[in-house]
C-alpha cells in the first residue's frame, strides 16, 4: 500500500525567530557595554563586608579619648612630683630633727655645768685682789680654780655650749634679760654697759639668758 501523505519534514516543527534572536542579542550587548569599572568596584565595595562606613561621631569620640589620656597623664606626673616634693621635704626634715637631737640632747646637763662654771668663777671673785697676787698657797690656789674653769668652758664649748660677754653690744631680748636701766651718756641707749651674770648659747639657741644693765 503506497503512502500518499507529504514526507514530514525533521526541521519543520522548528520554529525560527531570526528578528527575535538577533534583536535579544543586541540588547545583552548594550547591557553589557553599561557596565563600567566604577560600577564594578561600587558594587564590590558595596557587597564586601569589610568595607563598613566609620560612623560619623567615630573621629570625635578617638579625639576626645587621647585628651582624656593626656589629661590622665599629666595628672599622674603632677602626682608623681608632688610625692617625691613631700619625700624630700620628710627627708630634709627627719634630718634636721635628727641634727637637732644630737645637738640639744645635752641641753640639761649643759644647763646643770654652767651653774658650776658660775660658782668656779664666784669663788675666785670673792678672794681679795691682794690674796690673788701675792705668792704662796692663796696664788696656787686661784691658778687651779681658773685652770679648772677654762677647762670646763672648753667642754661645754667643744658641745656647741658658749659663754655670752655681751659688755658693749646691742640688747637682744632672745639673749640677754635687762635687770635695770642706767644713764650713759657715753654709750648709744639700748647698749649693754654692765652684766650681773652671763649667759649662755647651745648651738642657736638661748640655754641662759645673760642678766644686764642697759644704757638708757
Amino acid at each position: 500500500m503506497t503512502n500518499n501523505s507529504t514526507p514530514r519534514n525533521p526541521h519543520h516543527n522548528r520554529q525560527i525567530h531570526p528578528h527575535h534572536t538577533q534583536g535579544g542579542t543586541h540588547q545583552e550587548r548594550q547591557d553589557v557595554e553599561r557596565v563600567t569599572p566604577e560600577d564594578s568596584a561600587r558594587e564590590a565595595a558595596s557587597e564586601s563586608p569589610d568595607a563598613a562606613s566609620v560612623p560619623p561621631g567615630g573621629a570625635e569620640d578617638a579625639h576626645d579619648a587621647i585628651a582624656r589620656l593626656v589629661a590622665e597623664n599629666v595628672d599622674l606626673k603632677d602626682r608623681l612630683l608632688r610625692a617625691l616634693a613631700d619625700a624630700e621635704n620628710v627627708r630634709r626634715r627627719a634630718e634636721r630633727e635628727l641634727n637637732d637631737m644630737r645637738q640639744y640632747a645635752v641641753t640639761k646637763f649643759a644647763g646643770d655645768m654652767v651653774n658650776v662654771a658660775d660658782n668656779l668663777e664666784r669663788a675666785i671673785s670673792s678672794l681679795p685682789s691682794e690674796l690673788r697676787g701675792n705668792a704662796g698657797p692663796f696664788k696656787t690656789f686661784v691658778a687651779g680654780v681658773e685652770l679648772t674653769e677654762k677647762e670646763l668652758l672648753r667642754s661645754l664649748e667643744a658641745h656647741g655650749v658658749k659663754k655670752l660677754d655681751p659688755t658693749g653690744s646691742r640688747f637682744d631680748p632672745h639673749l640677754h634679760e635687762a635687770m635695770f636701766q642706767v644713764q650713759d651718756p657715753s654709750v648709744p641707749s639700748g647698749t649693754v654697759t654692765t652684766v650681773v651674770q652671763p649667759g649662755y648659747t647651745i648651738g642657736s639657741r638661748s640655754l641662759r639668758p645673760a642678766k644686764v644693765g642697759v644704757a638708757s
